[in-house]
């Protein structure tokens, strides 16, 4: 009988001839249309020829072109791309290197140049607008927001110490028989990783981790020590419930990362708002119509937000009795810790007694002796009917968009390779997380270069047909 599998045998001399016959069209495109001394702004050039020790060997631009092609390649480790530099000649000429650096080379470069690469992402981010705007003008006037979490290789990312934590939540619920494990394990979390204690805890994707997190529209913003310091009014304390934590780390975080985005590029606008479920209260919808010109905000409903009301309203939208049409009596504007404003209202024949109120009618509406109390919302038209209908198709068409921010976080990470990072310092991961947001405005450059409009997405496709 034939043997059907046949063993192949390639030495690295014959790999290496086949990536000499695709010729590298990538590292040709990227030589054309990728003018890298003039995307570097000014100040990435002085921090980086600063006069002091020793004259540098390589150039810039090689640091900048080397750390590009890791992502491009889907390389997770810098290993990888030292090894592709060390055995291919046409890549060491594309990145002009003196002299191939070391691991530890390119560690420092992260480190040390970590503010100015977000300045290049910046510039990127003012080149590329003009350009996505030409090439669907309709979908660049959406501006989509979403926050994500990259995960670290520490121990309490480790399976087994939640399930430790665990034991320990079923040992202290034999004692306790009201306390549910399951839910209660949350509590015995500590709130950041031991080796890494920026990294803070986080519920994301449905499971627990430790993770530095960031912020994604077109712009980026990474939730570190100096955002927090900027922006008191941003969230990330505990309490016992996760999906509310997360919910509120997300709502908050909203308006700070879109200040720091449009005081960056004060030209840009945009007419439609997209976010999901945990954007929803009166508040940020009336934020994002007054302080950021939204004239339309596709955010579904939380259920959490929406419970309904028996209460009937008069021609003024103040509520009434449903006995006898009476206004109920207002007693003013209602508070709470990331609540939305609201006003309260409460039965007109419910008096002040003592330190309560107790209702003196006849026929109750309400088995509280409180009586009947409702709350009205500055912002609910505007909630209700955010510049387009809820529940129709045109409303539904538009929040598939939504995805977007998602694929694009994917990205990111399985692409790019910011899911497997073996690095614990946050300059070092604050730096690949903007290096990955330059390779994909650099994709959109090239897509518009090679007129291969409908790739602007992924920088990858673009790799893959060069090759």
């Amino acid at each position: 009988m034939q043997n059907k599998c046949v063993q192949l045998e390639l030495s690295c001399e014959d790999v290496m001839s086949a990536m000499e016959e695709n010729d590298f069209r990538l590292v040709s495109l990227l030589e054309k249309y990728i003018d890298f001394d003039a995307l570097i702004p000014v100040s990435f050039h002085c921090a980086y020829y600063l006069h002091k020790g020793r004259k540098r060997i390589n150039v810039l631009t090689s640091f900048l072109k080397a750390l590009l092609l890791k992502p491009i390649l889907g390389m997770e480790e810098d290993t990888q791309l030292l090894t592709l530099l060390h055995f291919s000649e046409e890549l060491r000429a594309y990145c002009a290197f003196e002299k191939l650096p070391d691991g530890s080379q390119l560690s420092r470069f992260r480190r040390d140049f970590c503010p100015y690469i977000e300045q290049l992402f910046y510039r990127l981010v003012e080149l590329t607008e003009p350009i996505c705007r030409e090439l669907d003008s309709r979908k660049s006037d959406y501006l989509i927001f979403d926050t994500t979490g990259i995960e670290l290789q520490v121990k309490e990312n480790n399976p087994k110490f939640l399930n430790n934590k665990l034991t320990q939540a079923k040992r202290f619920s034999k004692s306790h028989p009201d306390f549910d494990p399951y839910q209660g394990v949350y509590a015995f979390l500590p709130e950041e990783a031991e080796k890494a204690p920026a990294a803070k805890q986080q519920y994301i994707n449905g499971h627990f981790c430790y993770a530095y997190k960031a912020g994604i529209v077109r712009h980026i913003s990474f939730f570190d020590a100096s955002f927090r310091k900027q922006h008191p009014g941003f969230v990330s304390q505990k309490s016992d419930n996760p999906d509310k934590d997360k919910e509120i780390g997300d709502s908050t975080a909203l308006k700070p990362v879109l200040s720091d985005f449009f005081h960056l590029h004060p030209n840009f606008s945009y007419s439609t708002f997209l976010g999901d479920a945990s954007f929803d209260s009166y508040d940020t919808y009336a934020m994002l119509r007054d302080v950021f010109h939204f004239s339309r905000v596709c955010v579904p409903m939380n259920p959490r937000n929406s419970k309904s009301s028996s209460a009937c309203f008069n021609q003024y939208g103040n509520p009434v009795c449903p006995l006898d049409g009476t206004q109920f009596t207002f007693l003013g504007k209602s508070g709470g810790k990331h609540r939305s404003v609201r006003y309260k209202w409460v039965c007109h024949k419910s008096v002040q007694t003592g330190n309560t109120r107790r209702c003196t009618c006849e026929t109750p509406c309400t088995n509280s002796s409180y009586g009947k109390c409702t709350y009205t919302y500055p912002n609910k038209s505007f909630r209700d009917t955010p510049g387009i209908p809820r529940n129709t198709q045109h409303w539904k068409n538009l929040y598939k968009h939504r995805t977007l921010a998602e694929r694009t976080i994917n990205l990111f990470k399985n692409t790019f390779g910011l899911d497997n990072l073996k690095t614990l310092h946050p300059k070092t991961i604050r730096f690949d997380l903007f290096l990955a947001g330059c390779t994909q405005l650099i994709g959109v450059i090239l897509a518009k270069a090679i007129r291969k409009e409908k790739l602007y997405k992924s920088i990858r496709k673009i790799a893959a047909l060069a090759a």
